[in-house]
């Protein structure tokens, strides 16, 4: 065959859509020439096209605004393919042949378009893989008129929780829909934006006698034949990313939030789930009414929306706000009033923090992604406060600080970005859904509302839902309500100072005859260098018994004029979002009062300190004498934070296989105390009358036993239970145990108890106990093990939620994550197309995160990048992981051998 020279092919192409441009122009019944034009252009490339129409790889131009969609969707979850008509009734700014909006692997049959009485058909291509779509027609269309599009298609279900998915359960198949941030193109061809929000008109024909639902309440149902029609009533305003389509023969547990003083009519409420959750949906039911009458306090408005359904989906990683019609992860939201405490907390968070974006985000929803932290960053605060204030007892609020703490590793990197980015292409959006706009985003928002007082700074977003109703709104609209409702202009310049800058601010205090002068710089690990910063920082100082003492730190050094502070508690409450530095005196004196801390303050430290050893200062035996003074803090959060820092140590090779064994010792020495204090009766509800979050704490040490300290009569009574429960004494093993017991089932029985785990995927069972079980196979730290887990990745028994647990699992650990990278590198392209969607896209790329090794990273780097690239959800993620492994083989090379002494000099 001869050579085909495909640069001249493209050249010749390009002249000729070249001179069929300059025809169309000059021939006056444009229709013919266009109908040419059409089909000379409609197998071109993107980038050929791209000079005819300027493809839009972010925000679409400012050329047609929707105000209306029409969407008649056929689902049926047991078929491969749905199918759907949309509707869109819109306006141009300027007449025009074409329009661009979104789709995304859509099977389109036919478009056209409707105005002023006349018909004109068009074609229709996605011309960006990000799920940009050109329309093109025969003709003009007019400007300032309103004009109908229609578009009739098909696509193919996904498999994970991305765009409208489905998932068999047992025998039963149902359908779920994700659409946050840009996937709703794949169910439907839309104007996928936040600022577009418009009534939604829904009509869903779905198998007789399965349950269809969507954001609004159902009008009218009619079956014809197999299928019934269901039709809802209009949706107030929505944009794309809120709407929400489920079907599936599901069951329901339905009821009403009694009136208040700020709704007039019962709000109907109804739990859904799959059919084996059978059960478990009352408390949901229960306990969501209460949520809804706190958040309608705090807005001073009734909830915005007619009805609410909250969703239960097995594959959701976490949860979504759709307007009406919120979608969980199943142990989110189905339970029993005996669950365990962090279960509960999970709900009590997650229903608040969701529930509050009804108001804030649905309600009044950002402009475009820049703003995305406006919604996410306020209702991780919300789901705290109000998840506090639901259950007090439950110790929910203390996760708002630990999550910040968290977020400032992140944080610290040269890599990164601030709490509002500017966002100029879809492959970067997902990039803002991370832990800088939901911990950092959040502990600033904390902050901020401490500072001014919580009634102000309500009275600030009351006033900002006033102004917006069923609108769109912006950061610097937001800070104009705080500010206008506080009557205070340093806020806003505070708050844009944390919101606008990246990085974490370090307070040093140092006592002086004046008082303690305060001095900031910005943080950097050891290693690293950072472009200097200054914030405006709200500090706030206490002693042991003495109140709260808050200075507004807005230059680089100033004096606290606060004398007499015997224990100095430097960021009180632990609300402020910076580290601090004290003189080895202060800290030694605050780690022996370490039991009198407040949780806030006790978590705000012990970040500190570990933080200055990252920097590469600070003495590692006051390290572990902090984790002795910590480990008896009543506080479940505290009590495990010093342990499970030491944990990542491990984890990351800073131990020999000696210190390892000392590791463990001092683990078992020191949370053994507590252990038997309170007891480890494994069975269920045996310490009942336990206040939740002593059960907690119970629960969470000995998993720490046993995992860390490898606690061997712990190990040995865990087995037994579970192979009992397998047996079928339900009363065996407390449910949180199950997964860690199938796991030290398969370390102590090898390849037999692996395969038998293995072959047990085969039979129907909770989708609660196939996690565990499919967790076991991989959490073996063992490379034989590891290897057969990998060669049977492909296995039926094995959907693509199992194979990326798996690959998590043997990428966490020391002793297999050489043989997860093996995997990973060769199936990325697949796991990248599996797992899709704003959750999964940024976790794959994260995986080769617990390496800690300057060459490894260079060969993450280079073998990755570009498989990481073309995945199309941004590289962020990945050059943070990238610098992150490089900085912990820079500390690990510098600070492992004093860490190993000083874990030895314990014992």
């Amino acid at each position: 065959m001869a050579s085909i020279n495909f640069n001249l092919i493209k050249n010749l192409l390009v002249c000729l859509v070249t001179a069929l441009v300059m025809a169309v122009s000059a021939v006056p019944d444009w229709a013919a020439a266009s109908s040419d034009f059409t089909q000379a252009t409609s197998s071109l490339s993107k980038d050929q096209l791209d000079p005819l129409y300027n493809i839009p790889l972010g925000r679409l131009p400012d050329q047609a605004k929707p105000s209306r969609y029409r969407l008649n969707l056929t689902i049926d979850p047991s078929q491969e393919r749905f199918s759907g008509r949309s509707q869109i009734d819109l306006t141009l700014n300027t007449k025009s042949n074409h329009i661009f909006l979104h789709g995304r692997n859509l099977k389109v049959s036919s478009v056209e378009a409707r105005f002023n009485g006349k018909t004109i058909t068009g074609d229709y291509l996605e011309v960006d893989p990000s799920g940009v779509a050109l329309l093109r027609f025969t003709q003009d269309l007019p400007s300032q008129t309103l004009i109908t599009l229609s578009i009739a298609y098909d696509a193919r279900f996904g498999d994970s929780a991305a765009g409208l998915y489905r998932i068999k359960v047992e025998t039963n198949w149902y359908s779920w829909t994700q659409f946050q941030s840009i996937d709703a193109r794949s169910a439907f061809p839309s104007f996928d934006e936040p600022e577009f929000k418009t009534p939604f008109e829904v009509t869903i024909k779905a198998p007789k006698g399965q349950l269809a639902l969507s954001n609004a309440p159902l009008k009218s149902s009619r079956h014809k034949g197999e299928m019934t029609e269901h039709v809802f009533i209009p949706t107030e305003p929505l944009p794309t990313y809120l709407m929400a389509f489920v079907v599936g023969p599901f069951i329901t547990a339905e009821g009403v939030a009694p009136p208040t003083k700020w709704r007039k009519k019962p709000l109907p409420l109804r739990i859904v789930a799959t059919q084996n959750h059978k059960g478990k949906l009352d408390f949901a039911l229960k306990e969501s009414i209460p949520i809804i009458e706190k958040l309608e306090a705090y807005f001073d408005m009734g909830f915005p929306y007619p009805k609410l359904d909250q969703i239960g989906s097995p594959v959701m990683p976490g949860a979504m706000e759709n307007a009406g019609a919120d979608i969980y992860h199943d142990e989110i939201i189905l339970m029993q009033d005996t669950a365990p405490t962090e279960q509960k907390q999970s709900f009590g968070m997650v229903v608040s923090h969701e529930l509050s974006h009804q108001w804030f985000g649905d309600y009044v929803t950002p402009q475009w992604w820049d703003d995305i932290w406006l919604n996410e960053s306020f209702a991780n605060w919300m789901g705290y406060k109000i998840g506090n204030e639901w259950k007090p007892e439950l110790n929910i609020g203390v996760g708002a600080l630990d999550e910040g703490f968290a977020a400032m590793s992140l944080d610290s990197l040269k890599v990164g970005r601030p709490i509002r980015e500017t966002i100029t292409k879809n492959a970067d959006i997902d990039q803002a859904f991370d832990q800088i706009t939901y911990g950092k985003g959040g502990h600033v928002v904390n902050m901020f509302a401490a500072y001014l007082g919580d009634e102000a700074f309500r009275d600030g977003v009351r006033l900002h839902m006033r102004r917006y109703p069923h609108g769109t709104a912006n950061t610097i609209q937001f800070f104009g309500s705080l500010s206008d409702a506080a009557k205070d202009e340093r806020l806003t310049r505070a708050m844009k100072s944390f919101v606008e800058q990246q990085g974490v601010p370090v307070v040093s205090l140092n006592r002086t005859e004046e008082g303690i002068n305060l001095t900031q710089y910005r943080y950097a690990r050891l290693g690293t260098e950072l472009t200097p910063q200054t914030w405006l920082i709200p500090v706030c100082v206490r002693d042991l018994k003495g109140p709260s003492q808050c200075l507004l730190l807005d230059e680089k050094s100033k004096t606290m004029p606060v004398r007499d502070i015997q224990t100095l508690i430097p960021n009180a409450g632990g609300l402020g979002y910076y580290r601090i530095k004290l003189s080895s005196a202060d800290w030694d004196h605050l780690i022996n009062r370490a039991t009198d801390l407040s949780a806030g303050e006790a978590l705000a430290a012990l970040d500190s300190l570990f933080a200055d050893f990252s920097a590469g200062n600070n003495d590692p035996a006051r390290l572990i004498r902090a984790l002795k003074a910590f480990a008896h803090h009543k506080d479940s959060n505290v009590a495990l934070d010093p342990a499970q820092r030491l944990q990542t140590y491990r984890l990351r090779g800073y131990y020999d296989e000696a210190t390892t064994d000392q590791y463990r010792a001092l683990i078992r020495t020191i949370y053994g105390q507590r252990v038997n204090a309170m007891g480890s009766d494994l069975k269920p509800l045996a310490y009942l009358n336990d206040d939740p979050d002593r059960s907690k704490l119970r629960i969470d040490l000995i998993t720490l036993m046993i995992q860390e300290g490898h606690d061997q009569d712990l190990t040995d009574r865990l087995i037994t239970a579970t192979q009992s429960k397998m047996a079928g004494d339900k009363n065996a093993l407390d449910p949180v145990f199950l997964a860690l017991g199938h796991t030290m089932m398969v370390k102590k029985g090898g390849m037999t108890a692996m395969q038998s785990q293995f072959d047990s995927l085969e039979k129907p069972m909770d989708p609660e106990d196939k996690n565990a079980v499919i967790r076991s196979l991989a959490a073996i730290e063992n490379k034989v093990h590891a290897q057969w887990i990998i060669d049977r990745m492909d296995d039926k028994r094995l959907n693509n939620r199992g194979r990326f647990i798996i690959l998590a699992e043997l990428m966490g650990s020391p002793q297999t994550i050489d043989l997860g990278f093996e995997y990973l590198k060769a199936n990325y392209d697949v796991l990248a197309k599996q797992n899709g969607g704003i959750f999964a896209a940024a976790r794959l790329s994260n995986l080769p995160r617990h390496y800690c090794d300057t060459q490894r990273a260079t060969e993450i780097n280079t073998l990755l990048r570009d498989k990481v690239q073309a995945a199309g959800r941004g590289t962020l993620g990945f050059d943070r992981m990238i610098e992150g492994i490089e900085s912990c083989g820079r500390h690990r090379e510098a600070k492992s051998q004093a860490l190993r002494a000083a874990i030895v000099g314990a014992n």
